[in-house]
Formats: C-alpha cells, sequence, structure tokens
C-alpha cells in the first residue's frame, strides 16, 4: 500500500494534491521502494511498476504530466507546450496532472481561490535563488494575491550545510536572504530552505502559504534524501483539477 502527504491548505474542492513518500512500491536497495524516477538507475521496469500504482491506487484522471528538470527557472504550461525540460508545470485543464519529483529539493504547489489554475514546482537552492518561483507566476494567469502556496517536505534546516558561495548567491536576489542562514563554522552555513522560498513567496506577492513539517534528510524510513544517501529515488508532489469541477471548465 503506498503511502502519501496531502497538503494541510485551504485549497478549493476541485484541486487534488499530494507528495508520495518511499513506502509502497516494488523498487529495491537503494531505491526502495516507491521510487518515480527513471533517471537515478533504478531498474526501469520497476519504476514504470512503481508510477503504474501510484496512479492505479490515487485512482488518478490520467498518467503525471512528467518533466525533465534541470534545476533551473523554466516554466511549462502542459497543455500548449510540447517541450518537457523545466522546473515547474502549470495546468489549466482539469484531468491534467502537473508533477516535479525531489529528494531534499522543495516542491512547491500552488493554486488559485477558484481551483481554475494550478502549478507544480521544483525548487533546490539553485533553482530558488534564481527565480523558478518567479518564472512561475509570471505564466500563471492568476495575479500571486489570488494563489495559496505549499511548500512540500525537503531538506530541513538542521540538515543543509552550504558554503559561502549560497549564501551569497541568495543575498544578491532574495531581501532578507541572511536571516535564513545560520553559521556552522568558517566559510560553512546551515540554510533554511523552506524559509527562503516562503520569503521568496511573500515578496512576490502570495500572501497565504503553508508549510510541510517533514524533513526529507531527517526521516529515512519516510523519504528520500539525495544528501543524505547519494544514489537513492525521488517522491513525486501532483497537483491536478478534478474532471468534475464546473469551476475549472
Amino acid at each position: 500500500m503506498i503511502e502519501f502527504i496531502e497538503p494541510q491548505w485551504p485549497a478549493p474542492p476541485g484541486v487534488r494534491a499530494l507528495c508520495t513518500t518511499r513506502r509502497g512500491g516494488v523498487s529495491e536497495a537503494p531505491y526502495d521502494s516507491f521510487n518515480l524516477a527513471l533517471h537515478v538507475g533504478d531498474d526501469p521496469a520497476r519504476v514504470a511498476q512503481n508510477r503504474a500504482l501510484l496512479r492505479r491506487s490515487l485512482d488518478l484522471p490520467a498518467e503525471p504530466s512528467w518533466i525533465a528538470q534541470t534545476h533551473g527557472t523554466h516554466a511549462v504550461v502542459l497543455e500548449t507546450e510540447a517541450g518537457r525540460d523545466a522546473d515547474a508545470a502549470i495546468t489549466r485543464v482539469p484531468g491534467r496532472i502537473a508533477a516535479v519529483m525531489v529528494a531534499d529539493c522543495l516542491p512547491v504547489l500552488l493554486c488559485n481561490r477558484d481551483g481554475s489554475e494550478v502549478a507544480a514546482l521544483h525548487a533546490g537552492w539553485r533553482g530558488l535563488q534564481a527565480g523558478v518561483i518567479a518564472s512561475t507566476l509570471e505564466r500563471m494567469r492568476s495575479p500571486a494575491g489570488d494563489l495559496l502556496a505549499w511548500i512540500g517536505p525537503g531538506i530541513s534546516r538542521d540538515h543543509f550545510e552550504v558554503g559561502d558561495e549560497v549564501l551569497a548567491a541568495f543575498c544578491e536576489t532574495v531581501g532578507g536572504a541572511r536571516d535564513f542562514f545560520i553559521p556552522h563554522g568558517e566559510g560553512h552555513w546551515m540554510c533554511d530552505l523552506a524559509g527562503l522560498a516562503e520569503r521568496v513567496l511573500e515578496r512576490l506577492g502570495v500572501a497565504e502559504i503553508w508549510r510541510a513539517p517533514q524533513c526529507s534528510f531527517r526521516d529515512a524510513e519516510q523519504f528520500y534524501s539525495y544528501r543524505r544517501d547519494g544514489v537513492t529515488g525521488r517522491m513525486a508532489a501532483l497537483i491536478w483539477i478534478n474532471s468534475s469541477t464546473e469551476s475549472a471548465a
């Protein structure tokens, strides 16, 4: 039985969202067990089984629209663009599923108040610093003030050690970024990635933001973590508009 996390946020009834965990699939170590990524070295047949299990267990309306993530800032509108190299996916079509894969990087899910537009973002430190959230908001029709955001499970500040170059990069692009770094020896810092994502969202005008409390690094039984394990699987964060949602037509 697969296990997943549902955001604790007041999304409209027609919006469905979730983040998978590593539990309940068929992949073998070190990908055990519910790896959904084809690019990490896992047996493709087992990944295909896991993806089929995901769709069947959750009665998904379609196969998730998997994108090839690049740790960049490009956002695609799924129904109008053939290219899938991106780190964010937007959809306004009921039944189409926006998806990103993570293993320490943050999944950020967005929806508007009437449930007619949703987005899924992959926000590692590089993409977050470079502006993946801003790029996504620019491609959405909904104004930032009409959006709800959920920041899903990722690596926490207690486990995300970075160098001076990461602090300097964020200080160039995110106002008040220094508040989210704690010194950890000369030239090293503990970075609050989720806090930085929340700050970016706020600065861009998104006022309603919720954060998952889980840490991908700390909970090895529940989550994959690239920083902890190196060779490992990926969870997926999904968001879609129910096909029966009249307001989304």
